[in-house]
């Protein structure tokens, strides 16, 4: 990612607040060289002061003490807007990215992205009027000193030519070593999910703990602080050749110009003054300079992401918001549909699922099954519209499945996976609808001793495994789409709770008109349903009908019907 984007991206945000900011900062920064050339007049009069010098100096305290405050006040409101902004901003743009592209890139990464990455951007925003006015203040001094002159002028431009070039390839390696920091710290916070995740089999496990903490998290730990020193090192290189080229400046003027140049007692007091004058602005610019290389850094993670922060606000596809979720019945057909992981060139994992021809209704039961690594978690990803086909077509009711209608395809599902994540939340659900059927589906999956609706969320979701699923499910009853995806979710049920899911609730769903997709491994029950596909390889090499269903409900359901929603 090249400096101008980064420039593009300081600037395309609250504009018009920037921009105020902006212009106070160079009223400030510009009274200050004020200041500085009428405190140059006044030490220079040695009889009485004008009243004109004195005015212009009264004025441009004021100016520039007012502008500052200003500036400040201004900064504080715009860091909390920004900070506020970037996150939700950057959220958005995660929920909208191809989950295969986040899945590729690993939470690790995601994880800093979110966190680091969106400081580091907040903070590079909030420069922008501190250096407005450091640089209007060192513009100012230019001039100032052009004026004072022009031959001494250009032999102080041509040697900071000189030391500006140093300085750059300087800057140059200390970017370099932010880009390593920010490698480091993503493989760190990937350390920091093991521990948290695999914390018992750490603790069972001795040799396993102790290697892990060897090898793994300190040896990171360690990269991420000789990174952290090599980039500070770099910096202060930097910082050490800036202020010895300055102040070898101030050495010429004073030691050398004056053989060199025609210049006055007042020019070359000015000449200095000005100089020393320069000294706070200048460091304060080279002080942003670690502050802009991080945000520098974090927005090409962000575009190497695909997460680009361009302001432009996405909205839904105009197909996306005039086609709703239907009722009645509905009929997804796929055709010719492949789906493939990496490019088969050694780089990442080569799978291939496909070419796939199937047809799915609603008011049918269909089990999908195949061994591992057949295919079969893919298979659900790309039926519910999380991974586009690469080739084919699917059809929802005979409207053709693309970019612009997919986030309409996806809320025709109901999904459980395999690694579900369960919200404690009843997020996305009217209030009315939970308190209407809720407490229904938590008594007919015997929950609701453990578990009540309370604020529109569960009471708790510190429950075993193969209970948390049974309130996945509740979302999913609630939720009332279409087609119900179930992937291996009877795999930690008890089999009294296998027997009320596969001969009572999937019964139920399809009374009610839902198309139900079961992966599963229990052959047992299959003659409960419609039909059953399998996967091998990722290919569709069988398609068994079981029986052809007449509606209503089977004659073996278990207990009570689920209550509508």
């Amino acid at each position: 990612m090249n400096v101008s984007r980064f420039v593009r991206f300081l600037f395309e945000g609250a504009r018009p607040m920037i921009a105020f900011m902006i212009l106070t900062g160079l009223i400030a920064g510009l009274s200050s060289v004020g200041l500085l050339a009428i405190i140059n007049r006044l030490l220079s009069h040695s009889d009485a002061i004008p009243r004109g010098l004195a005015a212009a100096f009264i004025g441009l305290v004021v100016l520039k003490v007012l502008a500052n405050w200003i500036s400040q006040l201004l900064l504080v409101k715009f860091a909390q807007e920004t900070i506020l902004d970037i996150g939700i901003r950057l959220c958005r743009k995660v929920l909208r990215a191809p989950l295969r592209a986040l899945e590729r890139h690993g939470a690790p990464q995601l994880l800093a992205t979110l966190t680091d990455d969106t400081g580091a951007l907040a903070w590079s925003l909030q420069c922008i009027p501190a250096l407005a006015i450091n640089v209007a203040t060192l513009l100012g001094c230019s001039l100032y000193l052009a004026w004072l002159s022009w031959p001494a002028f250009l032999g102080v431009t041509a040697l900071a030519t000189i030391g500006f070039v140093g300085y750059r390839e300087l800057y140059r390696r200390f970017l370099l070593s932010n880009q390593a920091v920010r490698e480091s710290r993503a493989a760190l916070f990937g350390h920091f999910r093991a521990l948290t995740e695999g914390i018992k089999e750490l603790m069972l496990n001795r040799f396993r703990r102790e290697e892990f903490l060897s090898s793994e998290l300190e040896c990171t730990a360690h990269r991420l602080r000789d990174h952290n020193f090599a980039a500070t090192k770099q910096y202060l290189s930097a910082e050490a050749w800036t202020q010895g080229l300055f102040y070898g400046l101030i050495g010429v003027t004073l030691l050398v110009f004056p053989g060199l140049f025609t210049l006055s007692g007042e020019s070359l007091r000015g000449y200095v003054f000005a100089m020393l004058y320069m000294v706070a602005p200048m460091w304060g610019v080279i002080g942003m300079i670690p502050t802009l290389s991080r945000g520098h850094v974090a927005l090409a993670k962000l575009d190497e992401l695909g997460l680009e922060l361009d302001g432009v606000q996405e909205k839904e596809s105009t197909a996306s918001t005039s086609l709703m979720v239907g009722g009645g019945q509905q009929r997804i057909d796929i055709r010719g549909v492949i789906f493939q992981y990496g490019s088969g060139n050694g780089s990442d994992r080569h799978f291939v699922l496909g070419p796939i021809e199937a047809t799915f209704e609603t008011g049918e039961i269909v089990f999908v099954i195949g061994g591992n690594g057949s295919g079969k978690s893919t298979f659900v990803k790309m039926l519910a519209g999380l991974y586009p086909p690469q080739t084919g077509v699917i059809r929802l009711n005979g409207e053709p499945v693309s970019a612009g209608n997919q986030e309409w395809f996806r809320q025709h599902f109901s999904v459980i996976f395999s690694d579900f994540f369960l919200f404690k939340k009843l997020l996305g659900i009217a209030p009315s609808v939970a308190q209407g059927s809720a407490h229904e589906c938590l008594r007919a999956l015997q929950m609701d001793h453990k578990v009540r609706i309370e604020d529109n969320a569960f009471s708790t979701v510190d429950l075993s495994q193969g209970q948390r699923k049974r309130l996945a499910l509740v979302t999913a009853l609630l939720e009332d789409r279409p087609f119900c995806v179930f992937d291996e979710w009877a795999a930690d049920q008890d089999p009294q709770y296998k027997q009320i899911f596969y001969g009572h609730l999937l019964q139920d769903l399809r009374r009610r008109g839902k198309g139900v997709i079961v992966v599963t491994h229990d052959d047992r029950y299959f003659h409960l349903g419609d039909r059953v596909l399998k996967l091998e390889e990722g290919k569709l090499v069988e398609c068994t009908e079981l029986f052809v269903h007449s509606g209503g409900s089977r004659s073996d359901s278990i207990g009570r019907s689920l209550p509508e929603s």
